[in-house]
């Protein structure tokens, strides 16, 4: 199956919210995440995106059907739980980009998407006057979570390919993101930790 790619900002992402939403619900519903999402939600959140300057999400499709989408956004331009680490820690938001989630159809995997996803948004990052790291933040799991798969086919941990696209793992830029888990009946707060790599 050949992916094509479409990097989009701004107003030209209002006829694909309604295919994102669904991408980002059935995707994070699997282990790690395990998001319990609905569109509402989805259509809120994925607003930041349009209205926010300097955005991107890249699409890959299938013929015209979306499959994957991942996100990006200057971090200076994100919510205060993604920021505040970094302004505690001392570095200047404003040369920060913030590379939001990546979803892709199990289908899809292992055909270069996600190094894809990668390219494209650090591109765009390097685009923009002033920024020089680009960071993104995954959620921790402890290794007897429940939910955690037996097989470890059924779930392949990111940290190696992370680290092939340049990231390091910056264990004392951590945060909490809320959602509501499958199983649960409201929000619940989730550790978070940030890794980053120099584009200069």
């Amino acid at each position: 199956m050949m992916l094509t790619f479409k990097c989009l900002s701004g107003a030209a992402l209002h006829q694909y919210i309604d295919e994102l939403a669904q991408l980002r619900m059935q995707v994070f519903r699997d282990f790690p995440y395990l998001y319990d999402g609905d569109a509402a939600y989805e259509a809120r959140y994925l607003s930041t995106y349009i209205e926010a300057p300097d955005s991107i999400i890249v699409l890959a499709f299938d013929g015209a059907k979306a499959v994957g989408a991942s996100t990006g956004v200057p971090l200076k331009h994100e919510t205060t739980e993604v920021k505040q680490p970094f302004v505690e820690a001392g570095f200047d938001t404003e040369r920060i980009f913030y590379c939001g989630e990546s979803v892709l159809l199990p289908q899809y995997r292992g055909q270069g998407a996600g190094v894809a996803f990668f390219e494209y948004r650090e591109a765009h990052a390097m685009s923009i006057a002033g920024i020089t790291h680009s960071c993104f933040c995954a959620v921790e799991r402890p290794a007897d979570h429940p939910a955690r798969p037996a097989r470890p086919a059924d779930f392949q941990p990111l940290d190696t390919f992370w680290q092939h696209r340049g990231y390091q793992k910056c264990a004392d830029l951590t945060t909490t993101f809320s959602w509501k888990e499958v199983g649960e009946s409201e929000e619940s707060a989730k550790p978070m930790t940030f890794w980053m790599k120099a584009l200069t």
